[in-house]
């Protein structure tokens, strides 16, 4: 049977015109279904502190936000499932400085593209990093930890969240900064595990993520925070000094957590989960969680402003991997 050429026309334009109208109609009854909130960390670490509490209180907005924690790659298989997900609002990252430094700067063979295969959606906190010791370590500021470690060559060595992490580039900042290259670095799939070994006497040194739970092991003696990296010393932790004000202004670095979503999702899907973020993190209960975790709530975020940061953030650690020479895989 022979088809009008105007007919034919008038369906194909309407064949074309059916995906822009079937992702508007998916992005109008968004959600009706459990939202995968991807951690790229094992348990127990920073990300996991934002991520649970930040799904809990999300829940009222839009609905059960199930957690899958992916670990591995210093985040780049999490962050990379996701990448590779549908983009259609059901599966999103908790990502920020680490999921677009690490693929951005350190790896030869990147498992995504972070600015092309990724799309903020708003930060929700900055975090900050510790440098601790094992009890047994006889040192009590860092200035007597640069002491030990140059009197004892190869004896320390520090655990950190995983090759190409926020952790392991301090590490290797802190090492170069004092002149230490003999500090070993020895990577984990997360922060957990690296506290794990931390607390056991496994691993003398650690550069761990600040969450509550580092906080009571410091308090408990099970660890020792030596500084924070912090631009001011923490609300929750005010004892604790930061690096700069102990004269390592080279090691004040902050980290940010927030939420992306796969390239391509429709923008009113992005822009219900940012505005849903935002209502959630407004609430002073929840901003004070963030802050005894020993975190900052980020407040007023949208997609816009969490790209610029996230550019500022890759533009700032550049120079620094440049001059360290580091490259993973």
């Amino acid at each position: 049977m022979k088809i009008a050429r105007r007919s034919f026309l008038h369906m194909a334009a309407g064949a074309v015109a059916l995906p822009a109208t079937a992702r508007l109609a998916c992005a109008q009854s968004y959600p009706v279904r459990p939202i995968r909130l991807v951690v790229p960390f094992p348990p127990g670490g920073a990300f996991d502190a934002v991520g649970r509490p930040w799904a809990d209180k999300i829940k009222p907005l839009l609905g059960t936000v199930v957690i899958e924690n992916i670990g591995g790659g210093g985040a780049s298989l999490g962050a990379a499932a996701v990448a590779r997900a549908r983009p259609d609002g059901y599966t999103i990252l908790l990502g920020g400085t680490q999921t677009h430094v690490n693929e951005a700067l350190l790896k030869s063979r990147p498992l995504y593209d972070p600015v092309k295969d990724l799309d903020p959606i708003a930060s929700v906190a900055a975090y900050f990093l510790g440098i601790a010791v094992h009890p047994a370590v006889p040192v009590r500021t860092i200035s007597e930890l640069v002491t030990y470690a140059k009197a004892n060559p190869g004896a320390l060595s520090y655990g950190h969240a995983g090759v190409g992490t926020i952790q392991h580039l301090t590490g290797e900042l802190f090492k170069s900064l004092v002149q230490a290259p003999d500090i070993v670095q020895v990577p984990y799939r997360g922060t957990g595990p690296a506290i794990a070994d931390l607390i056991s006497g496994q691993v003398p040194m650690g550069i761990v993520g600040v969450t509550g739970q580092v906080l009571e092991l410091h308090r408990a003696a099970k660890m020792r925070v030596l500084a924070v990296t912090g631009p001011a010393r923490l609300v929750a932790a005010p004892e604790l000094p930061t690096a700069a004000e102990l004269g390592f202004s080279g090691m004040t670095v902050t980290g940010s957590v927030g939420l992306l979503a796969p390239a391509g999702t429709p923008k009113e899907i992005i822009e219900q989960i940012a505005v849903a973020s935002r209502t959630a993190l407004a609430e002073p209960a929840y901003q004070k969680m963030l802050i005894d975790a020993g975190m900052e709530a980020t407040l007023n975020s949208d997609p816009e402003k969490f790209k610029r940061s996230l550019a500022a953030d890759v533009a700032l650690w550049s120079p620094v991997v440049r001059t360290l020479g580091l490259k993973i895989d």
